[in-house]
């Protein structure tokens, strides 16, 4: 069972670092975007971010369950 969880949750949870990564770096939007012209209130509806938003929650999600995976796998 163990080394099950193992093969699953160790390429899941670097598929997801390198993916946060290139999250982080691709997908956020730069300082030069039109974002600083959006109200505050309103900024959460812009596509470039609601994208980088999106995107980022899925692979921290990803992480986190992963590593969870990965340590039941250690404990078991």
């Amino acid at each position: 069972m163990s080394s099950i969880l193992l093969i699953i949750a160790g390429p899941v949870f670097i598929a997801a670092i390198i993916g946060r990564l290139w999250v982080w770096f691709r997908l956020r939007p730069k300082h030069d975007s039109d974002l600083d012209e959006y109200y505050h209130e309103f900024e959460d509806q812009h596509p470039d971010y609601i994208r980088y938003a999106k995107w980022s929650r899925i692979t921290y999600t990803a992480a986190i369950i992963s590593a969870l995976l990965l340590f039941l796998a250690i404990v078991i």
